[in-house]
């Protein structure tokens, strides 16, 4: 037999006429209700096409795939290593880490219920969950996100947020869902990964921390950790050794490693 050719039988072979004498025979000696005889003759055509359509089905069949539909962002590099030591000096207490997490566990228990009554003001339009850049000019403001050192002031005008940033106000982090969480704790742990630490984004990754439901999506675990990693480098390459902004950094590390349980990046307690 050839590879490929469909399987026949031989009363298939002496044509449509033998099989419909042959099922007349079957039916008398058996005794037995048989399908009606044109719905008998639609199953053995039924049968023979699905033989024919498999033996022309190839043994491997390769996915064609458009690189273009593709994300841009495939690459995941993902660190095993633990955070760096707190500069001597400025690591901090068990005690000290303890209350830190004992704090906001009862600020979240206490408040988590109340943030969702928050009102949107009318004149805050936040961006979609996709949009990484309008996120960043968001949370960060233009000043920062474009390194600007000084944007115009005119007091008659009053603050202008899309200046300066938006405060993570209740009545904004309380209506974003988990997805639109860790989506934007991607973008600033993203632009974090390349700029300086500063207060508004402490702000924002402390806000977005206390939105982060357990038990943890896959992604909110790694960006956690990543994030953990990025605030012991920076904290170690801090020069003038600024008390308050290790302060912060020292927070997000304790709340990362003790609070979402990530114990291996704790700080050793000093």
């Amino acid at each position: 037999m050839v590879r490929g050719e469909p399987v026949t039988s031989p009363l298939e072979r002496r044509g449509p006429g033998a099989a419909r004498a042959a099922l007349r025979v079957a039916a008398r000696q058996g005794g037995r209700a048989v399908l009606p005889f044109r719905r008998q003759i639609r199953v053995l055509h039924t049968c023979r096409r699905g033989r024919i359509e498999a033996a022309r089905c190839p043994d491997v069949v390769v996915a064609k795939i458009d690189p273009r539909k593709l994300k841009k962002k495939q690459t995941v590099n993902i660190s095993i290593s633990g955070c760096q030591p707190a500069p001597e000096g400025y690591s901090p207490t068990l005690r000290w880490q303890q209350q830190q997490v004992a704090n906001f566990s009862a600020s979240l228990n206490k408040h988590r219920n109340h943030w969702r009554s928050q009102h949107l003001d009318s004149n805050v339009i936040m961006p979609k969950s996709e949009d990484e850049e309008g996120w960043k000019k968001f949370c960060l403001g233009e000043r920062i996100h474009s390194e600007i050192d000084a944007l115009p002031n005119d007091e008659n005008i009053g603050i202008d947020y899309m200046k300066v940033g938006f405060p993570p106000l209740l009545s904004i982090v309380s209506r974003m869902n988990q997805a639109t969480v860790t989506s934007v704790l991607e973008y600033l742990i993203s632009w974090f990964g390349e700029k300086k630490f500063t207060p508004e984004l402490g702000r924002w990754l402390y806000a977005l921390l206390a939105c982060l439901e357990k038990p943890l999506l896959p992604e909110a675990h790694s960006l956690i950790r990543q994030l953990a990693r990025r605030c012991s480098e920076v904290r170690v390459m801090e020069e003038n050794k600024n008390e308050e902004q290790i302060s912060a950094l020292n927070l997000i590390i304790c709340l990362v490693s003790r609070y979402f349980d990530q114990r291996d990046l704790a700080d050793e307690p000093s």
